[in-house]
């Protein structure tokens, strides 16, 4: 395993120093953020790690490109939910989470997109959502830009400040850092999970809409 992922990871550290990599990285970033499964928070840390003094070139990269896709998303739920997003989520396995992402954008508004955002959650879900629900759309976008600029920016400035060292640890213990992504990223939904359970009359109410749309 340790040997697959060696290879995976030094595989990976040389596309992120291609001269079409930042391309790929905004391609992935949008695409992720309104369709597409997989995460590009991978692909920005092993550029940021590749080439540390233009991390936060490709963080901006990143938060930008994510909004755009964000919009995208949302444009499919607002105008192209019944023959796009309906479909698109049932193929991504979110359909049962539609109705409670739908209630807590209504309860929550912009807080429910900066939590999405920042954290673990698909932030496709919320941004389908978003659309489908008709959410004022510049509040929308803002708390986009805000939310995925945090989680994106962060990396970025980190790794511009200690990327050289922080590239020797990977190399070393590539094992143990993989082993802790994957704690950060179990504690984020755990996190989610608890603020989202701090209203129990919104949660009784969003998990009535899970009842409600499973019996239909």
């Amino acid at each position: 395993m340790m040997k697959l992922l060696r290879g995976l990871y030094e595989w990976t550290m040389d596309k992120a120093a291609h001269p079409h990599a930042q391309g790929w990285l905004a391609f992935f970033c949008f695409v992720e953020a309104s369709f597409f499964p997989i995460p590009p928070h991978p692909l920005l840390g092993l550029m940021c790690l590749a080439e540390p003094k233009k991390a936060v070139r490709f963080a901006a990269i990143a938060t930008l490109a994510s909004v755009a896709g964000a919009m995208f998303g949302y444009a499919i739920g607002y105008g192209l939910y019944d023959t796009v997003g309906e479909p698109l989520l049932g193929l991504l396995g979110l359909s049962e989470s539609f109705p409670v992402a739908a209630c807590y954008l209504r309860e929550y508004d912009v807080e429910a997109i900066l939590i999405a955002g920042a954290t673990p959650v698909p932030f496709k879900l919320l941004t389908i959502t978003a659309g489908f629900i008709e959410m004022a759309f510049v509040p929308f976008v803002l708390a986009s830009l805000a939310a995925r600029a945090l989680i994106f920016m962060t990396v970025g400035i980190l790794f511009r400040v200690f990327g050289a060292p922080i590239k020797r640890v990977i190399d070393e213990y590539l094992g143990w850092v993989t082993t802790a992504f994957v704690v950060l990223v179990v504690g984020g939904f755990l996190v989610l999970t608890q603020l989202s359970g701090s209203d129990e009359q919104v949660k009784d109410k969003c998990e009535a809409a899970t009842s409600v749309q499973a019996s239909e």
